[in-house]
């Protein structure tokens, strides 16, 4: 028993030349297709996550309301639910899965709504971390569907300083001598355990650790928490998946493709929807200068940062800072009831 969709693409050509045999694409939607198509959100999934990890955002009264909105929720390639190293047959399988841009999944993406389920308007799309990266590509590549976005906690590329980031989570993960160049029998337990110690210095800000908010969170202690909220959680994902995921991060660059030839502010300039860009005010991984510099190049954004101790997790809502969440799920209000843009 699934409680989602599966769309199949079919053999799914790849940026990189390759082609994807019987690629699907994993996606659930929420709430009721208006008649006149005109209220559609599209909502693309973060690192590691699956449609269910988005659904806190889809409540009564929040802005983002099933009553109100129909919202469509693509899972990520390399998510394991949509095609991933984990879940499809060989030649493609485990560490021989074929590398993923962005622009591969947004065009996957493209393909269902439009083909698939008859939608031709966004009326916004928004998305945190790498659902933030495929929201800007959402921008820059299809200005004449999308009214809004509202990236949180996310950039238009991947810098180097988080290229490099990532690259010491890869190397966590692949040390573990089970690993076995992807070709493991067993989970690479070790590894996994280590990525999640690597991620946990990342992922919150300096000034959470030195006022050891993780006591709040209901620890016990610091090793009690870097072992239940970031270790144990990973044992249970494909460590290929996980790679996979990482190596589209590390690449993501709404200008890398044909269209605009590497020319960032060319990219960024064609994002003509209305746009709220979020930044988490403490986040290493996508600091606020790098959004300043988006938008400052963008024709109708606004940078607006969640002034927030939480560092990368600002935009989620998890339950550890409702005062995060209101912010954020203000933002949404009021861009959604701001007038949208379409070429």
């Amino acid at each position: 028993m699934t409680d989602y969709e599966m769309y199949e693409l079919g053999d799914w050509p790849l940026e990189s030349g390759e082609v994807l045999a019987d690629a699907r694409l994993a996606y659930k939607t929420y709430g009721n297709l208006a008649p006149s198509h005109d209220n559609v959100v599209l909502f693309p999934t973060a690192y590691g996550q699956r449609h269910t990890d988005c659904e806190p955002f889809f409540q009564e009264g929040l802005a983002l309301d099933p009553q109100r909105w129909f919202i469509v929720v693509p899972n990520m390639f390399g998510n394991g639910l949509s095609s991933s190293p984990s879940n499809t047959r060989p030649p493609h399988d485990r560490g021989r899965f074929p590398r993923m841009t962005i622009d591969d999944m947004v065009r996957a993406q493209h393909r269902l709504l439009t083909e698939h389920l008859g939608i031709e308007r966004l009326a916004l799309v928004t998305g945190t971390s790498m659902g933030a990266l495929q929201t800007f590509h959402w921008g820059a590549h299809h200005p004449e569907m999308v009214e809004r976005i509202l990236p949180t906690c996310g950039a238009a590329r991947c810098s180097v300083h988080n290229y490099v980031f990532l690259e010491g989570v890869k190397a966590a993960l692949t040390c573990d001598p089970a690993f076995k160049d992807g070709d493991y029998e067993e989970r690479p337990e070790r590894g996994l355990r280590a990525m999640g110690r690597v991620w946990a210095g990342w992922a919150l800000s300096q000034a959470f650790y030195r006022e050891r908010r993780y006591l709040e969170l209901g620890f016990a202690d610091l090793e009690d928490y870097l072992v239940r909220a970031w270790e144990e959680p990973r044992l249970d994902r494909d460590a290929n998946d996980m790679l996979s995921m990482i190596w589209t991060w590390q690449h993501a660059d709404i200008a890398a493709s044909p269209r605009f030839n590497g020319d960032f502010a060319k990219a960024l300039a064609a994002i003509e929807a209305e746009a709220i860009v979020m930044p988490g005010s403490t986040d290493l991984y996508f600091p606020p200068e790098d959004n300043a510099y988006e938008v400052a190049r963008m024709p109708h954004a606004e940078l607006r940062p969640i002034p927030s101790i939480f560092g990368h997790g600002a935009g989620g809502r998890s339950g550890r800072s409702p005062e995060d969440e209101a912010f954020v799920d203000a933002a949404l209000k009021e861009l959604l009831a701001r007038p949208g843009r379409l070429r």
